[in-house]
């Protein structure tokens, strides 16, 4: 049952059994992906619409580096000196382990469904946890003194999101922060944008639809709120522009990459599911790119932090 959280006994407080909203449109085994799409492997007891597998791995590492000239550092939060740090939805570990040589003193756990690229010397501070925040994070109350999220959009069903913040936010030390970076899925925040940009986006959207993710860019838009609704006070939202495509130099053209591997990851469902010949998936990708130049689009993302109450 991927829509139900589990809230885990703690030492501090005794929790009974929770459960979110199941998303809508979406339930295990109603859009049938195979593990093996061609060359991409893709899960299929989750609703995370990317495969998992190398190719996989090798762009969310590309990708951290493109958030990292973004957002000019790793987080916004105004951490301070933490003692322990976890990072929900790691991926490759990367951002775990700079935030780990960074606070050489904390303790940093990198959680996800499973380990996507083994390192051989991650930082001595470091450590991986398997876990799937739909099913409730496997830590106490009040662990952690920044827990950090980013760019499950595609990965956690819309209906789901308000439950998943507060389980970031149970398992915050008073005091401590949690931060959220997510980018829109809307057409609306990839503007100005041409036809078979629309196109492309509008078959990505009514895949992502089908398994109760956020197509509508609502998520993005919401993350205040999400925090908010949790309980955390002095929250803080930024909506970020980035240029997509060479017209915008350096991170326009690393950003144009990205989303052209992302668009490429998602041609075989888009072809599985709707019949569309994945040859004109990647014929739009290429046609999209051009527009991206032609019309100087620029792609958001959105990054919100909160803390939570010190008690009295």
């Amino acid at each position: 049952m991927p829509w139900w959280f589990f809230r885990r006994h703690s030492r501090n407080t005794a929790r009974t059994a929770t459960s979110a909203q199941p998303s809508s449109g979406w339930h295990l085994g109603e859009v049938a992906l195979p593990r093996l799409q061609g060359s991409r492997r893709y899960l299929q007891e989750q609703p995370y619409a990317l495969p998992k597998d190398l190719g996989e791995a090798n762009r969310l590492d590309f990708q951290h580096y493109i958030l990292r000239a973004i957002l000019h550092g790793n987080y916004l939060a105004p951490i301070q000196q933490p003692r322990r740090i976890l990072d929900v939805g790691c991926g490759t570990g990367q951002w775990a382990f700079e935030l780990a040589q960074q606070f050489p003193q904390a303790e940093v756990i990198g959680l996800d469904l499973e380990l996507v690229k083994a390192s051989a010397s991650p930082p001595p501070n470091y450590r991986f946890v398997q876990g799937d925040i739909l099913h409730g994070l496997p830590f106490d109350n009040d662990s952690f003194d920044f827990v950090h999220q980013r760019l499950l959009v595609l990965a956690i069903p819309l209906a789901a999101w308000p439950s998943a913040v507060r389980e970031l936010a149970r398992i915050t030390a008073p005091g401590g922060w949690v931060e959220l970076v997510e980018s829109s899925t809307g057409m609306q925040d990839f503007m100005p944008s041409g036809p078979a940009t629309q196109e492309l986006w509008r078959l990505g959207g009514q895949l992502v639809s089908l398994r109760g993710l956020d197509s509508d860019g609502i998520v993005m838009r919401s993350l205040g709120d999400y925090l908010e609704q949790a309980g955390l006070g002095n929250i803080r939202y930024q909506l970020i522009e980035a240029p997509l495509g060479t017209w915008g130099g350096r991170i326009g053209s690393l950003l144009a990459l990205d989303l052209r591997e992302i668009g490429k990851a998602m041609s075989a469902p888009i072809a599985a599911r709707f019949g569309t010949p994945e040859q004109e998936v990647f014929e739009l990708i290429q046609q999209a790119e051009k527009e991206w130049n032609q019309y100087k689009t620029r792609f958001r993302f959105a990054v919100a932090y909160g803390q939570k109450p010190v008690r009295p």
